[in-house]
C-alpha cells in the first residue's frame, strides 16, 4: 500500500489560555497569558516557585459518575478535548467504536491528585481504610488512553505514550504513522497534564523552575530571555482527529492542516541534560520524513521552556539545521510548560496561526541571551501567511521529536 497523505480534520483544546482554537488563538494574537499566582502552595515547605499556567474549566458534574469513577483530572480534562475534537470532525459514534478508528494518547504521569491520595494514605498509616479500588486506575501510566478508549469504546489500535514533555508529540507521531500506512482508518490522538505541587516540585528540586517573579505573575516564564529564571508549570489537554486526505476530501470534511513529516530520536547521553546534536537529528528526521528542504519552512514553534541550558542548546540546534534566522517563538510563555500535554497543544496553536494568518511572539522577550543562536525571535504579534510550520518537543532521557505541519488550502 501506498503511504497516504494525514490530515487533521477535528481538534479539542483546553489551556491556560482558553478553550477551543477562537479563543487560544485571540489569547496569542493580543497576549493574554494564562499564568498566575499560586498561594495555595504556600503550605509546601521550600517550594521555591509560586507560579502555574491553570485551566479555568470545572468539569464537576459535566458526565455522568459512573462513566469517570476511574477518571483523575488528567483523563477529565483529555476527555473533554477528545469530546470536541470527534464532534468537531464529524465522526458518527458507530464509526468510533466499530474498530476503525485507533487511539493514541499521552501524559507525564496519571492524576497527581489520586496518587497523594493513595500513596499518603497507604505510606504514611500503613492501612487501606478510605482507599478505592479506582485510585489505581487514576494514577496509573496509561491512564487516559485507557480511559478515553473506555469512555468513547474506541475499539481499535490503542497507543498509550508516557515520555514526560513528548507524551502529546509522541502520539501524534505514532498516530500519523498508523494513518499514513494504513494500520488504522482513522486516529484520534494528543496529551493531557493536571496541574499538581508534585510536578513543580520536581523541577525546583533541579533548580529549573521560575522562583524569582512570584510575585510578577505576568513577567514570566521568559523564553530565550537574558533575564529568564526558570520554567513555570501548566495544565491542559489537546487532541486531534487525524484521517486520510482522500478520505476527508470524499466526506467532505473540513481541514484544518496536514501533517507531512515526523522524526523522534533519542540522544542516549543524559537523563536530563538536552544534546544539540540529538535535538537537530530529530528535525532533520522530520524534515526527510516529509522530503522537504529547512528553507521551505516558514516558522518554527520552539520547545521554549526558559531554562538556561535548554533554550540554548535549542537554539543552537534550530540554526545548525535551518543555517539561517528562521522566525521562531515558544507558545510556553503564555501557558507555561504544561509537560505531556505541550506537544499536542501547541501543534493546536500552530494550526490557529494557519487559520489566522499570523505568528504569535514569545511573551517577555525583553533581550535574547547572547548565548541563544542567531534566530528570528518573534516578539510581538506578525501577520503572515505560514504555509509550513515545525513544531518541536524535548523530553527527560534524552526523547525528541519534530512535527512538520503544512497549511492544506482547498
Amino acid at each position: 500500500m501506498q503511504p497516504q497523505r494525514v490530515v487533521i480534520t477535528g481538534l479539542g483544546v483546553t489551556s491556560p489560555i482558553g478553550e477551543g482554537l477562537d479563543e487560544v488563538s485571540a489569547a496569542l494574537q493580543t497576549g493574554r497569558h494564562g499564568i498566575r499566582a499560586m498561594p495555595e502552595w504556600d503550605r509546601i515547605g521550600d517550594l521555591r516557585t509560586k507560579l502555574a499556567g491553570v485551566v479555568g474549566l470545572d468539569l464537576k458534574g459535566r458526565y455522568p459518575r459512573k462513566k469517570i469513577r476511574s477518571m483523575g483530572r488528567v483523563s477529565l480534562l483529555a476527555t473533554y478535548a477528545t469530546e470536541a475534537a470527534i464532534a468537531d470532525a464529524g465522526l458518527d459514534p458507530e464509526l468510533v467504536s466499530s474498530g476503525r478508528v485507533g487511539l493514541a494518547y499521552g501524559s507525564t504521569t496519571g492524576s497527581s491528585d489520586a496518587m497523594e491520595e493513595f500513596c499518603g494514605t497507604l505510606f504514611t498509616n500503613y492501612s487501606l481504610k478510605g482507599l478505592s479500588g479506582n485510585s489505581y486506575l487514576k494514577m496509573m501510566s496509561h491512564t487516559c488512553a485507557a480511559n478515553l478508549a473506555l469512555f468513547f469504546q474506541i475499539r481499535g489500535r490503542i497507543i498509550p505514550t508516557c515520555s514526560a514533555c513528548t507524551s502529546g508529540a509522541q502520539a501524534i507521531g505514532y498516530a500519523y504513522e498508523s494513518v499514513k500506512y494504513g494500520l488504522q482508518e482513522v486516529m484520534v490522538a494528543g496529551g493531557a497534564e493536571e496541574l499538581h505541587f508534585a510536578s513543580a516540585a520536581t523541577f525546583d528540586l533541579m533548580f529549573a523552575t521560575s522562583a524569582g517573579y512570584n510575585e510578577r505573575p505576568d513577567a514570566s516564564p521568559r523564553p530565550f530571555d537574558a533575564a529568564r529564571d526558570g520554567l513555570v508549570i501548566g495544565e491542559g489537554a489537546g487532541t486531534l482527529v487525524l484521517e486520510s486526505y482522500e478520505r476527508a476530501r470524499a466526506r467532505g470534511a473540513k481541514i484544518y492542516g496536514e501533517l507531512i513529516g515526523y522524526g523522534t530520536n533519542c540522544d542516549g547521553m543524559h537523563v536530563t541534560s538536552p544534546s544539540e546534536d540529538g535535538m537537530a537529528g530529530a528535525m532533520l528526521l522530520s524534515l526527510r520524513d516529509a522530503g522537504i528542504d529547512p528553507a521551505t519552512i516558514d516558522y518554527v514553534n520552539a520547545h521554549g521552556t526558559a531554562t538556561e541550558i535548554g533554550d540554548i542548546a535549542e537554539s543552537q540546534a534550530t540554526r545548525r539545521v535551518f543555517g539561517r534566522a528562521v522566525p521562531i517563538s515558544s507558545s510556553k510563555s503564555f501557558t507555561g510548560h504544561t509537560l505531556g500535554a505541550c506537544g499536542a497543544i501547541e501543534a493546536i496553536y500552530s494550526l490557529a496561526m494557519f487559520r489566522d494568518r499570523f505568528l504569535a511572539p514569545t511573551r517577555n522577550l525583553a533581550r535574547v541571551d547572547p548565548r541563544c543562536a542567531d534566530l528570528d525571535y518573534i516578539r510581538e504579534r506578525r501577520d503572515a501567511e505560514p504555509r509550513v510550520i515545525m513544531t518541536n518537543n524535548f523530553a527527560f532521557g534524552g526523547i525528541n521529536t519534530s512535527m512538520i505541519l503544512r497549511r492544506v488550502d482547498e
